[in-house]
């Protein structure tokens, strides 16, 4: 009863949402062009779906994301098992992390441009950027975190080695946390594409960006919706992943 009682209530708010927003721009609150009712976004999204402009910019986005996310995350992963297994990469890197850690993805885009032109590996390099530090520092917590009792353990029992201590004891007790770093990088890398794609380089957001300098917001939300959609599809199947890959804790 209680679920069905929040289910309700979810139902009531977003219908209230969707309410205010239809109002505001059919009521001259706000100029439509500024912000279209939702009721005008699936013509907008007709429209992108026969001309082509969707399927495209879809597909060449989820080609960057997918890169762009697996390059940093499998970067953050590996730098963030040495960082977790080893004091003195840690220390080696100390102040290489505090001094490239505070600089947002978007001011490396002249750096991008310059060093790979207006194309896709540029938009890959923003991408992984952006994701990079959180599956680093989610996977060096994840394995300073393992209970130093059970390494003892494994010592014990002759897993002395960095790779039997890696792939034994480490690795498998650390997989939950990184895991929840690279979920949390799932959507910070939806939030790098736009940045990536912005100068130029094509996809959703080239074309968020064409249909804004039109006034199209119509256009606009269409692929913001996109986004959200596309990212709730990805989120949803790494749910499931997960706990496939963690069925043992069952």
């Amino acid at each position: 009863m209680t679920a069905l009682r929040s289910a309700g209530l979810a139902a009531v708010g977003l219908a209230a949402f969707l309410g205010v927003w239809e109002a505001a721009p059919r009521l001259d609150l706000v100029n439509p062009a500024f912000l279209p009712p939702p009721s005008s976004i699936p013509a907008a999204f007709g429209r992108e779906i026969a001309g082509g402009a969707w399927p495209r910019a879809v597909a060449e986005s989820l080609s960057h994301y997918v890169v762009g996310l697996g390059v940093g995350a499998g970067a953050g992963i590996a730098l963030g098992l040495l960082s977790g297994m080893f004091r003195w990469f840690e220390s080696l890197t100390a102040w290489i992390v505090r001094l490239l850690r505070p600089i947002p993805g978007l001011a490396w885009v002249p750096f991008a441009i310059i060093w790979f032109g207006v194309q896709p590996s540029a938009a890959v390099f923003i991408i992984a950027i952006g994701v990079f530090w959180i599956v680093f520092f989610a996977t060096q917590g994840a394995v300073r975190g393992v209970d130093r009792d059970l390494i003892e353990v494994a010592q014990a029992f002759g897993f002395r080695g960095p790779f039997a201590r890696l792939t034994k004891i480490l690795l498998p007790a650390a997989t939950p946390g990184i895991l929840v770093g690279v979920r949390t990088a799932l959507g910070q890398a939806w939030m790098a594409v736009v940045a990536a794609e912005i100068f130029g380089v094509p996809g959703i957001g080239a074309r968020m960006m064409q249909a804004s300098s039109l006034l199209s917001t119509d256009i606009v939300v269409v692929y913001m919706l996109t986004m959200a959609a596309l990212y709730g599809l990805f989120d949803t199947g790494f749910v499931a992943l997960q706990g496939w890959l963690l069925r043992w804790r069952a």
